[in-house]
């Protein structure tokens, strides 16, 4: 029995494939494509993002995230509605290739909301449905408040320099995601503060730092990111 003891808790030890240590030190860096267009002069639209995400500046991959939705914009009110689908493919930290899929769907609305000349703040709540490899069926809620801030002309217009402040929190809806296993209550925190430049009517792109915290570790990633209208 002493040996069976001394076995299993030497077992408990041993780092489970995929479970690297994440170097909380080491900058990652995210390259973001998102855009949203309308059908002419209809309420609907399309929206979507292409996301590669990097543990570090290139090569080891963090994940890589293709998402697309189908958006409603109310005649007389001033807030978008989206219902979309998601597929992310998630990679572990350092020299372990394995990989861990997910299909995610999701619902969210979002509503702009200015304050004075110079304060453009937005308002995204997100629910998602999610189905990860390997685990239970998962929902999260998210809420971000986004906040652009122009620096070199009144409004956000064209060749405009602006800055570019985020603040969105996830909750998961469950926390027994199969197995004997949980996840707490909160999932993670983004925080993120960006230069940006407004190059056309249609087009602006911006460079910044995140900060992302999760219940296991904290982490900055640089963010590279176009934003297209059309």
């Amino acid at each position: 029995m002493k040996k069976l003891l001394i076995i299993s808790a030497f077992l408990t030890l041993l780092p489970f494939r995929g479970s690297a240590q994440v170097d909380e030190d080491q900058t990652g860096a995210w390259y973001m494509y998102f855009f949203n267009t309308s059908f002419k002069e209809s309420a609907w639209g399309l929206q979507g993002d292409i996301q590669f995400r990097n543990w570090n500046i290139a090569g080891d991959l963090e994940q890589l995230l293709l998402r697309g939705g189908l958006t409603y914009r109310p005649q007389n009110a001033n807030i978008l509605f989206t219902a979309g689908y998601g597929h992310i493919t998630t990679g572990a930290f350092g020299s372990d290739k394995s990989t861990t899929m997910e299909s995610r769907i999701y619902q969210e609305a979002l509503f702009p909301v200015q304050f004075g000349n110079r304060f453009y703040t937005n308002h995204r709540f997100r629910f998602e449905q999610r189905f990860v490899e390997d685990q239970d069926f998962r929902t999260r809620f998210r809420y971000n408040l986004f906040l652009n801030i122009p620096l070199t002309k009144p409004g956000m217009e064209v060749k405009t320099l602006y800055l570019a402040l985020y603040n969105e929190l996830f909750i998961n809806g469950q926390r027994d995601i199969g197995d004997g296993r949980q996840v707490e209550l909160f999932d993670r925190n983004r925080a993120y503060a960006a230069l940006g430049y407004i190059l056309t009517r249609g087009l602006k792109v911006q460079l910044g730092i995140m900060n992302q915290t999760t219940d296991n570790w904290s982490k900055n990633q640089m963010q590279a990111s176009a934003h297209h209208s059309f």
